[in-house]
């Protein structure tokens, strides 16, 4: 198991330096001037080239790039052109939307998917299976801003039983509290069904699949040959074994619920990461694009390495080849 670790580990770290290198690449070609949008059209020529010189960009690529990732490294991040304070700053205050929203999306997702895909694959060729694969089916084929703006309309300007958007933050006037803590869940529970929607549904197929693959093996008819009972030998034997893929999907589903909060987000006017992006590429404010970017990456890299740790408890063939 210890050089599996370490060869995911090195994958880990080839994988971000290589990433940084491509998102730093990729903004540096796109065009237009942020000086040129910070100052406006009646800029002179003379105004750009100081703002520019005063934000750093008249300076080579490399030398730039080395700032970038030398400041990651020491935990400094450059100030936001359009906010003027350090893009670290923004993104943890983002964060404090995005991640509990990603958090509850992926609860969700999970709970649905694991109940539809086991129920499923324990009626199998039935009627309860052609009802939850219909149903996985159409949830795919939904996308999570149209469906966003159906829970709007139907639950917010139909029942009005929540708002139609916004957030109105963790602590009231009185500071944190129990009621503002359930203010600020009730106000990401539509964006968070919109998110699940999708991914419970491809999960809940990838549950069934696999459930059904595990279930065919040699050690699952001798357990019931002992007298286990089907339900038995489902719980005890059988889903640790299916996890496996399962997990796969997970983990690359939570990386998605982070980085795909962006529409939803706008959609609901949360004050999250991808409202922070959307302005951000707006203003022309690569800075914080770029670091943003970045951290989504880095997320996705850090979720399928926690992945692959999981692998290493739950299959023990890992542990029987490390032996």
């Amino acid at each position: 198991m210890s050089v599996f670790l370490f060869k995911r580990l090195a994958t880990f770290l080839a994988t971000l330096a290589m990433a940084s290198v491509l998102v730093f690449s990729v903004l540096e070609l796109l065009p237009g001037n942020v000086a040129q949008v910070m100052l406006g059209e009646t800029a002179t020529p003379e105004s750009i080239a100081a703002l520019e010189g005063k934000l750093g960009l008249d300076r080579p690529a490399p030398q730039r790039y080395g700032r970038w990732i030398s400041g990651l490294l020491q935990g400094r991040t450059a100030n936001s052109f359009s906010y003027g304070t350090p893009t670290a700053e923004l993104i943890a205050d983002r964060l404090q939307v995005s991640v509990p929203l990603a958090a509850l999306a992926m609860g969700l997702t999970t709970a649905l998917a694991l109940a539809m895909g086991i129920f499923a694959a324990s009626q199998h060729n039935r009627i309860g299976d052609l009802a939850v694969m219909t149903t996985s089916q159409i949830g795919i084929a939904i996308p999570s801003f149209w469906f966003a703006i159906l829970l709007i309309l139907l639950f917010a300007v139909k029942l009005q039983w929540v708002s139609a958007g916004g957030f109105p933050g963790w602590a009231g006037d009185d500071g944190f509290s129990a009621a503002s803590l359930g203010q600020g869940l009730k106000s990401l529970l539509l964006p968070a069904v919109a998110l699940a929607l999708v991914q419970a549904a491809i999960l809940a197929r990838v549950t069934r699949s696999a459930v059904l693959e595990v279930m065919r093996e040699d050690f699952v008819r001798t357990a019931r040959a002992k007298g286990l009972s089907r339900r038995a030998t489902l719980w005890g034997h059988v889903l640790r074994n299916a996890m496996i893929p399962v997990l796969t999907i997970m983990g690359l589903q939570f990386a998605n619920l982070i980085t795909g909060t962006i529409v939803v987000e706008n959609v609901f006017v949360l004050p999250g990461i991808g409202r922070l992006v959307f302005q951000a590429i707006a203003n022309r404010d690569l800075v914080v694009v770029r670091d943003v970017v970045m951290l989504l990456v880095a997320v996705v890299v850090v979720v399928n390495f926690c992945v692959d740790l999981l692998y290493a408890l739950v299959d023990p063939r890992l542990q029987a080849n490390d032996a």
